[in-house]
């Protein structure tokens, strides 16, 4: 048995399991998982995950309070603005993989195994514009 695989509680009787199932249940909703996604590049206030989400500042506001107490997201205030970041890369990696297996659900051919998939400019046909 590796060491380290069992010291990061990747075991089946691991302590963890419970809590990476309150992890899955936190993100069992699509509002949450678009924030994550928006937040993926940095810090954003409420109003303007709101307008990213189309959803209304306060139910916006209610999901983040969520994330929050899962160290899903963090807070920085400025005045009276407060803007959310992610607490760290894990729920990214899980929202994109979970992103990628949907994609897997759909077609034989997934998008994120198309070599064009990271290129900026590609469109759905795989031409540059």
């Amino acid at each position: 048995m590796d060491a380290d695989t069992r010291a990061c509680g990747r075991e089946t009787d691991s302590e963890y399991v419970e809590l990476a199932v309150e992890i899955f249940a936190m993100l069992a909703d699509a509002t949450r998982v678009r924030l994550i996604l928006a937040l993926r590049d940095g810090e954003l206030s409420v109003n303007s995950l709101a307008e990213i989400v189309d959803k209304s500042p306060a139910a916006v506001s209610q999901h983040l309070a969520k994330l929050r107490l899962a160290r899903i997201v963090a807070t920085r205030h400025h005045g009276q603005r407060v803007f959310y970041r992610l607490e760290n890369e894990h729920a990214s990696k899980l929202v994109t993989d979970a992103i990628f297996q949907a994609e897997h659900s759909l077609g034989d051919n997934p998008r994120h195994h198309h070599p064009q998939h990271n290129h900026p400019h590609a469109t759905t046909t795989g031409e540059q514009q």
